[in-house]
């Protein structure tokens, strides 16, 4: 739509959020005389016929005119920003009540008065004129092309195209100003090298081109960097296939998600996308250097929901090599354990830039299992850290990772992360910070004598290891270590897991784990003395609580009834098992206890419980909309492939279900409970028990009916579980009605009848995602078959989850449907086994 002013333009504000008075009205005008300026706009304008959204060489704009976007989104125009006379072409949010410019045109070349004109010129060129005819921006094409037209999308881009042909010749995303939209991608080629980047405002009142820009860079793994004049001035740490694990909290809550894509031809690029229509939501690299994450909720003005610099510690080495900041320390910068200020005076001055450097220097033994321990170099482990500036990595197993640092006497450090790899650094270590939340294991090499230093030292294998920082008041970690270390050399599993470990590998690698130690004590203080107000659940093993450690940190902690009917066995499978499992999509287990008759297990504490807490109420099912279901059934089935297939050691969860997952406070599933977890050797396929654990209703029938199970048994649980999440009922919601049909008989009845649209819930019956939520359902039913053979593993699952383009095969007939297994007389449904004598 086009629109102008009768009378002439005077100066427009513009405030420090970048609004716009296009239309140039004193703000004093009187009300008769807006009146007679609509009016003049209905006369001039209201013919017309049709609002436009473009622009041709004969369907110019002149200040004050402005162009709409079809949907009424954006608008392409003239203005000035606050306390200057400048003018300048952009476009802006027409539809907020603070409208926010979010690409300027002649940043560095603004019109000194109200003669602009925004045309295509003879060349092809969108360009903006003064009113001499004199060109201060053009598109700059090379290649004249004739029959052009400016088109602005609702997206905000401007598009340049052929009028006949339709092809798109030129975009305003792809030269962006400080904001990054929805569906804009920010990108690099490592072939040309040529970047598409944000670059700030130098001023609120100035949009020329600032000192800060920011994009992706890929000199190792892709991260995303904010730079001050080319010096890198804040990173995010590389992108692990999710997030960029350097960002203590990536906001996805109002996002379907980020996506960092390798276009397999030489270009990376990072977009995101909207998971709520309701919210504006963009990123602003500020003047300063900050880049925000904002959103408007139904017009309302910006609030901003997350920065880059929320703290000091942000700054892009802050406190040097070998330097960490902590900005809950006071002062934040600290150097790492082994190390010193490289200039005193400086450091107790609060300058940290000179960084650390290494008491000690490194020898760089060769060491091997015969050789004194006394001697030894090893890591020093710091837990949820921001690694350093990326310098290598590799796509080894975590076992390997440890082992092959150690051996290259260049190695100083060493990270792993399941959606990376193994991360090693050989030079400094720059821009290490402790985080709160996220981040990853970052293992520094430190000198013998250093670790002599120590108490909390352990040996596994050729490795030397400590075990973490701990607290002072964790005075009796020794005999915590000793007996928990007598805890599991006396229990079955140490004798079970070296009679099934194929590979040879020696066990008690993995049971002496690097697993911190909490006291009594500290987690009687945590939860309040396990008050029934920090009270979250109750289980099978018996109750978990909520705690805060005296870092701030938030913790679960499941502790062993008594009275409960699994014991020592499931405790210590559980500190086995997820103890050496690190992925997003399963729970992180932070340490154990082990004090007297206490047994313990504390955990990363999930704010919104598990997935049955959202699913299975009507209240907050409607929360669970389709993108985010799907986005959860992923995650589990990502897990579920770790555990089967990625993870050092091969696991089988026998009790995935509703309840054991996990959600976040961004709604992301986690795996949780591993008591009942079976791992397996190399070349196991499957497993025979004569006690048979789980939960009826996501039992599979080889396992509930002859003790066998396999990675089969965890796709049938899968199924189950998928079917749950798109009809929103629970497996055994069925019994009471349905003529006594579980939910797989009732989707078995529904798919033969060619109505299986009735099963899915209302809440996410939507038809743009119809097709996607059929296809999940015809996956569920390929898991449930009733025989384990013909079950998809759970890669193909994923795989047919994800493609649109495999054919999937029709399902047979689902477990259960005819047949059920009576509980006995003192278990409900849903209720974990203990123990039932199998066939």
């Amino acid at each position: 739509m086009l629109s102008k002013s009768a009378s002439s333009h005077p100066k427009s504000e513009f405030s420090k959020t970048r609004s716009v008075e296009p239309m140039g009205l004193d703000r004093n005008t009187s009300l008769s005389a807006l009146l007679v300026l609509l009016s003049c706009f209905c006369l001039k304008f209201g013919s017309a016929g049709s609002a436009t959204d473009t622009i041709t060489a004969a369907k110019f704009i002149t200040d004050p005119e402005t162009v709409i976007s079809n949907g009424g989104d954006f608008k392409l125009g003239f203005f000035s920003p606050a306390n200057s006379t400048d003018r300048y072409v952009g476009i802006w949010y027409a539809q907020i009540s603070v409208p926010t410019v979010i690409w300027v045109a002649n940043r560095n070349m603004p019109l000194k008065n109200s003669s602009g004109i925004l045309t295509i010129s003879e060349d092809g060129n969108l360009v903006v004129l003064d009113g001499q005819k004199k060109v201060l921006w053009s598109s700059s094409l090379t290649n004249s092309v004739v029959n052009l037209s400016a088109q602005l999308l609702d997206s905000g881009n401007l598009i340049l195209q052929g009028n006949t042909t339709g092809t798109m010749i030129w975009e305003s995303f792809q030269h962006p100003s400080d904001s990054f939209l929805e569906k804009m991608k920010i990108s690099t080629d490592v072939r040309t090298g040529k970047k598409v980047q944000l670059t700030s405002w130098k001023s609120p009142s100035d949009p020329s081109i600032g000192n800060f820009s920011a994009g992706i860079d890929v000199r190792n793994l892709p991260e995303f960097f904010v730079w001050n004049d080319g010096s890198p001035y804040w990173r995010s740490g590389p992108w692990n296939s999710r997030v960029f694990i350097g960002v203590q909290k990536m906001k996805t809550v109002y996002l379907d998600g980020f996506s960092l894509v390798d276009d397999k031809e030489g270009t990376f690029y990072f977009t995101f996308s909207y998971l709520n229509e309701s919210f504006r939501k963009d990123f602003v690299l500020n003047a300063q250097g900050n880049l925000q994450e904002k959103y408007s909720d139904n017009g309302e003005d910006w609030e901003v929901v997350w920065s880059t610099l929320e703290t000091e510690c942000d700054v892009y080495g802050r406190c040097g090599a070998f330097g960490s900041c902590n900005s809950k320390n006071s002062p934040i910068c600290s150097c790492l354990r082994g190390f010193e200020p490289k200039n005193a005076e400086e450091w107790n001055r609060g300058n940290w830039t000179s960084g650390c450097v290494r008491r000690t220097p490194l020898q760089c033994e060769r060491m091997n299992i015969g050789s004194e321990r006394g001697k030894k170099e090893g890591f020093l482990k710091l837990t949820m850290m921001k690694v350093p500036d990326l310098e290598d990595w590799s796509s080894d197993f975590e076992e390997k990772c440890g082992t092959q640092c150690l051996e290259n006497c260049s190695c100083i450090a060493y990270a792993y992360d399941s959606g990376i790899g193994c991360m090693t650094w050989t030079g400094s270590l720059i821009d290490v910070q402790k985080f709160y939340t996220g981040g990853a294991d970052l293992y520094v090499r430190l000198a013998y004598s250093e670790l002599d230093k120590m108490d909390n030292v352990k040996v596994i294998g050729t490795v030397t290891v400590i075990i973490g920082v701990m607290n002072n008041h964790r005075s009796n970690i020794h005999w915590h270590l000793h007996l928990l270390t007598l805890l599991i050399l006396s229990s079955p599993l140490s004798t079970k897991y070296r009679r099934e470990d194929k590979h040879g590998e020696n066990v008690n690698q993995v049971l002496l784990q690097e697993l911190p130690l909490f006291s009594l004590q500290e987690l009687a203080s945590a939860t309040n003395n396990f008050h029934v107000s920090n009270k979250l659940g109750q289980g099978g093993f018996g109750p978990v609580y909520r705690g805060k450690l005296s870092d701030g940190e938030e913790i679960a902690v499941k502790r062993l009834s008594r009275a409960s009917g699994q014991g020592q066995e499931e405790f210590m499978n559980e500190v086995v098992v997820i103890s050496k499992l690190q992925h997003r999509n399963l729970v992180r287990l932070l340490g154990c206890c082990v004090e007297g008759e206490e047994k313990m297990l504390v955990y990363e504490y999930m704010p919104n419980k598990s997935l049955d807490a959202f699913l299975f109420d009507s209240v907050k099912s409607k929360l669970l909309d389709w993108r985010r279901r799907f986005i959860i059934i992923e995650g589990i089935g990502r897990g579920l492939l770790y555990l089967h297939r990625d993870s050092r050691l091969r696991i089988i969860h026998r009790d995935l279900k509703a309840s054991n997952i996990l959600l976040d406070e961004e709604l992301n599933p986690k795996i949780s409970d591993f008591g009942m977890a079976r791992i397996f050797g190399s070349n196991e396929d499957q497993a025979n028990t004569k006690r048979v654990v789980g939960t009826y209703g996501y039992m599979s029938p080889e396992y509930a009916m002859g003790g066998r199970f396999s990675e089969k048994s965890d796709v049938f649980s899968f199924g189950v579980l998928l079917l749950e999440i798109v009809s929103g009922r629970r497996n055994t919601s069925f019994y009471d009605d349905e003529q006594a049909m579980s939910l797989l008989g009732f989707a078995w009845k529904m798919w033969n009848a060619e109505n299986i649209v009735a099963l899915i819930d209302p809440v996410i019956r939507e038809p743009c995602f119809e097709m996607e939520v059929l296809r999940c359902i015809h996956v569920g039913l390929l898991c449930v078959q009733d025989f384990a053979k013909d079950r998809p593993t759970i890669s193909v699952v994923i795989s047919m989850l994800k493609s649109e383009t495999i054919d999937l095969p029709l399902p047979k007939q689902p477990a259960f449907i005819e047949r059920q297994i009576a509980p006995r007389a003192d278990s409900l449904n849903n209720v974990p086994v203990t123990m039932v004598q199998g066939r």
